[in-house]
């Protein structure tokens, strides 16, 4: 599976580094005014008097901000760099060229696309301590034999050198400056809005050589204000009270910028928009303009208060678009809803602005990068889109144009579309942490809670802890998925002052953003064992397995069958027979309703059991082992939900003289035979009817997954007493609401039916 990261191409001349959420929580604990803490200081790094003046800047079409083509400026003209003989030691010289503190890696065989123009070096060595490229070894500059074709990226590191200012090459060209700053924040100003979370309205200020400056507002436009709150997780802007920042302004000089901004208003960060002439440039005289104000408004799952109001009396809309398969609030595949069917979009042309629309119509800010190759997981069913093409101030991403023949394109799931979106800084990470564990990934669960009056860590109960509150507590510390929860943690040594029981009683959904926002006990604590040893734990991974049924093969693979009792008495040891079994004569018959199950892995990880294989239990009788003894649900449901028939199906891992640690790799599909023992729903005491046939797998969520909402499979079935039908099989939320509702039962493999 590629594991490339998509994103923009930034070629703008302004390059920002963006910190995560702290930024805009400057003022927290700061006093009136303000200071700043002392910053360290770059020194542009001497070259010697005959180095060629060169530029460098990433530039590619799907990629992040700190990776991409390396790209070369000299002699007025922009240029590439050959991949021959160059090392990550090269990679060093550039990352640190362009302000970052290291490089990642590297990548040959123009990987962000060709390149134009001339192709400057070619067999750089490098030592990795150069000053510039310019200063490595090469055939000399503008000496090459290489094509396009072999243009080199290079990926680097998040992190910026503290205070590094660019110093340009591009002389008397101001719209072409590269001009790098620290970090860029909304600092609320009003009183009424220092202590809200999220921070939505409030100064724009930028970082410059350690110090924060604001924006003079008299070039300041909508548009920039559009794309300065979609970099802060916000989908739109609004206005604000301008005459209470004009009094504020007068109290106290604002520090500026000496450049202002240009936007078209579609860019996914400032970072893409354009630079401004310098204050000096255009003559103006002091006490003219006022620092610029954005006010943002949040989507609706962040409103920094409760909605006031009545609720409206009619149904919400469906919305047309989702996100599946995301470890975190804001990514994940994306999926559009067509025809009544969902389905997934082709990542051809795929890049931050399309990804940006389906950000802010979720409710979120710009996409922060946009994902290709099936990343965040495959869909299941149709493509329904591919080269989509946007212009960034669409409502939705149905109305951006796309080319609606994805067969004869050849779109396949392995090219599933994805995006992570800028979500708001919250503040929910300051409240949890991970103690005691031999790597940041793992630990006991520890959460600041309010207790008389006054904020304390402690530990969280251990009894009834499940993966769904392990998946919430890895989705709130922004460490991916939970691959296991543990009831207690005694081998992982916390804080001794957090060792108190603060929270008991969780019970998660698995989507909440934050621990506290699961059901829990209130003040009154109730944790039997006690916390110590019995406290709650998590192990957490980047990624996770999926797994998905193939309701096609349900449907064609349905039959009845009559077996005689004699012939079923391993499945009775089971329990794989209805409860009317026990009083039937050994030479009588039993109805099974049969079919074939073929499961998929479509996660980004191999599936595994949760039990080791030490635990695994041995059935003598059909001479194998299971793994998890209840691993599917076979339900059949009347038309009004209540269940007339069920059966269920462990994990047969495999023989004794075959006991292997695996069951379902990443990218494969396991299939259970409709002639196995147990593959089968008794329906002997069933009568004549229309019904609903469900299969969930994995129902008690003893094993992490991606996406819970895709295990459940339903089907329309009609028994005449002799025979059976079974039409309309479906995953579960792969089709619209509407046609959902004929479906009852469980909705979707929810926590509310544990």
């Amino acid at each position: 599976m590629p594991a490339s990261h998509i994103a923009f191409c930034c070629l703008a001349v302004l390059a920002l580094l963006w910190g995560r959420g702290h930024a805009q929580y400057g003022y927290l604990g700061y006093p009136e005014g303000y200071p700043e803490p002392e910053q360290e200081h770059y020194t542009p790094p001497e070259l010697p008097a005959d180095t060629p003046r060169i530029q460098l800047r990433l530039a590619g079409e799907k990629r992040k901000h700190n990776e991409g083509r390396v790209e070369v400026f000299y002699d007025g003209e922009w240029g590439t760099v050959c991949d021959d003989d160059f090392t990550i030691h090269a990679a060093q010289v550039v990352c640190k060229e362009l302000g970052y503190m290291e490089a990642i890696s590297w990548s040959p065989s123009a990987k962000y696309g060709k390149g134009d123009g001339r192709i400057w070096f070619d067999n750089v060595q490098c030592t990795g301590k150069e000053k510039s490229l310019a200063l490595c070894t090469s055939n000399g500059i503008g000496v090459s034999d290489c094509k396009h074709s072999e243009d080199v990226g290079v990926v680097c590191s998040d992190k910026r050198i503290p205070g590094f200012k660019f110093v340009s090459a591009l002389t008397n060209n101001i719209d072409s400056l590269n001009i790098q700053v620290e970090d860029v924040r909304i600092r609320a100003i009003l009183s009424s809005l220092r202590k809200r979370v999220p921070v939505t309205e409030g100064y724009v200020e930028v970082k410059d050589g350690g110090r924060w400056k604001q924006i003079r507002d008299d070039d300041w436009t909508q548009l920039n204000s559009r794309v300065m709150c979609g970099m802060f997780g916000f989908p739109g802007e609004k206005k604000y009270n301008a005459r209470v920042y004009r009094m504020f302004a007068r109290r106290r000089i604002p520090s500026y910028w000496d450049y202002s901004v240009n936007c078209t208003g579609n860019e996914a960060h400032l970072s893409s928009c354009k630079l401004g002439q310098t204050l000096s440039m255009k003559n103006r005289t002091d006490g003219q303009g006022l620092p610029v104000v954005v006010s943002c408004v949040p989507g609706r799952s962040f409103a920094p208060t409760s909605m006031a109001g009545y609720r409206k009396a009619f149904r919400q809309e469906q919305p047309l678009v989702r996100l599946r398969g995301g470890a975190v609030h804001g990514e994940g595949r994306v999926e559009v809803l067509k025809n009544g069917e969902w389905g997934t979009i082709c990542d051809d042309n795929w890049n931050l602005m399309a990804a940006s629309v389906v950000c802010r119509e979720l409710g979120f800010g710009s996409a922060k990068e946009a994902l290709s190759g099936g990343r965040l997981g495959q869909g299941m069913g149709p493509v329904h889109m591919n080269e989509v093409q946007c212009s960034g101030f669409e409502k939705s991403i149905t109305d951006c144009y796309f080319n609606k023949d994805t067969e004869s394109l050849g779109c396949s799931h392995e090219e599933d579309a994805g995006v992570r979106c800028n979500v708001p800084a919250m503040g929910f990470q300051q409240r949890l942490r991970l103690s005691g564990g031999r790597n940041p990934f793992e630990g006991r669960v520890e959460v600041l809670m309010e207790r008389n009056g006054s904020l304390v860590w402690g530990t969280v109960c251990g009894e009834s802890w499940g993966t769904m509150e392990a998946m919430v507590v890895c989705r709130q510390l922004g460490l991916g998925f939970a691959s296991n929860a543990f009831q207690e943690s005694w081998y992982w040594p916390g804080h001794v002052s957090a060792d108190a029981v603060v929270m008991s009683g969780v019970r998660c959904a698995g989507t909440e953003m934050s621990l506290s926002h699961c059901l829990h006990h209130g003040e009154h604590l109730s944790c039997p064992r006690g916390g110590g040893r019995f406290s709650a734990g998590v192990s957490c991974s980047e990624t996770a397995p999926d797994l998905v049924l193939n309701p096609q093969i349900v449907e064609q693979t349905t039959y009845l069958e009559d077996r005689t009792m004699f012939m079923l008495q391993c499945a009775y040891e089971e329990n794989c027979l209805a409860l009317s079994s026990s009083n039937t004569p050994a030479n009588s018959f039993r109805r099974l309703l049969r079919f074939s199950s073929q499961i998929h892995n479509n996660g980004q990880s191999d599936f595994r059991p949760k039990a080791s294989r030490e635990s695994w239990v041995w059935h003598d009788c059909h001479r194998h082992y299971h793994s998890m003894e209840i691993f599917t649900h076979y339900d059949l449901l009347s038309l009004n939900g209540t269940k007339v028939a069920d059966g269920h199906k462990g994990v047969i891992t495999c023989t004794e003289q075959q006991k292997l640690f695996l069951f379902c790799l990443l990218g494969c599909w396991d299939t259970y035979r409709h002639d196995i023992d147990c593959q089968w729903v008794d329906i002997t005491d069933v009568k004549p009817g229309d019904y609903i046939f469900q299969i969930v797998i994995n129902p008690n969520y003893e094993v992490a997954e991606s996406d819970y909402s895709n295990n459940i499979v339903k089907c329309r079935c009609r028994y005449d007493g002799h025979r059976i039908w079974m039409y309309n099989c479906h995953i579960g939320g792969s089709v619209s609401a509407e046609t959902e509702n004929t479906f009852p039962g469980l909705v979707s493999n929810q926590v509310t039916h544990r």
